[in-house]
């Protein structure tokens, strides 16, 4: 079945607006750098504290999320950042319209994202004492909250773009924002590490986060085009 030509050219514009971002982010690569480096060194003092104390599964799903949290505020800023700093937002605007710009730059925060937890999850369970019971509802839990993160985070760095503190406001921005979506992926984190079935007794979570990307990336579809235009 064909897809309407509206359709391939929104996905054809996003995919080059993704691409330019790929091999820009592999020129500087500041955006990898910044979450990798803050999440490898969150994570490796959080090994020295605990070290192979046996905790609780709540503990260690709070000690996951918030690596994960903060390490993506320290890099998912910077598909818009770096647009004003270069000075390229407005041969963007002329070039392109908001809709495929903003999920381009979605999928870019999106495969950040995938890369961090890449990385730094396996490190996470050798380097701490954590159990991972159900690994299918782990990988499920973590793959909706990037999508719901990159989601919000994306909006939240145009609106930022153009601000003088721009790392503080993010941040301060975005934890409101996410704040849903942290306790989905915290109690969804649990549950992985608590029990075998942990599909069947998180569905609650599992529904959150659906709703969560769904609500977030159809809003912030909606809005970009006033963010970015101004």
């Amino acid at each position: 079945m064909a897809l309407p030509k509206s359709s391939i050219g929104l996905a054809t514009k996003a995919l080059a607006v993704l691409h330019k971002d790929i091999r820009s982010e592999f020129r500087s690569r500041y955006a990898i750098n910044a979450i990798l480096l803050f999440g490898v060194t969150t994570l490796t003092v959080v090994s020295l504290s605990v070290g192979q104390t046996s905790l609780q599964a709540p503990v260690y799903s709070a000690l996951f999320t918030i690596i994960m949290f903060f390490s993506a505020m320290s890099g998912l800023a910077q598909v818009f950042v770096k647009e004003e700093e270069a000075k390229t937002a407005v041969v963007l605007k002329l070039t392109s319209d908001p809709t495929p710009v903003y999920l381009g730059k979605l999928v870019f925060n999106f495969l950040l994202l995938a890369l961090l937890e890449i990385i730094v999850a396996p490190l996470f369970f050798v380097m701490t004492d954590a159990q991972l019971k159900d690994p299918l509802l782990f990988i499920i839990i973590q793959l909706l909250a990037s999508i719901g993160l990159a989601g919000a985070t994306t909006l939240i760095a145009a609106i930022i773009s153009k601000a003088g503190i721009k790392g503080a406001l993010f941040a301060v921005l975005s934890f409101p924002i996410l704040l849903p979506l942290l306790i989905g992926a915290l109690n969804g984190t649990t549950k992985a590490l608590e029990t075998t079935d942990g599909l069947y007794s998180a569905g609650t979570e599992l529904k959150l986060l659906i709703s969560y990307a769904v609500v977030m990336i159809t809003a912030s579809v909606l809005l970009f085009e006033q963010v970015w235009e101004e």
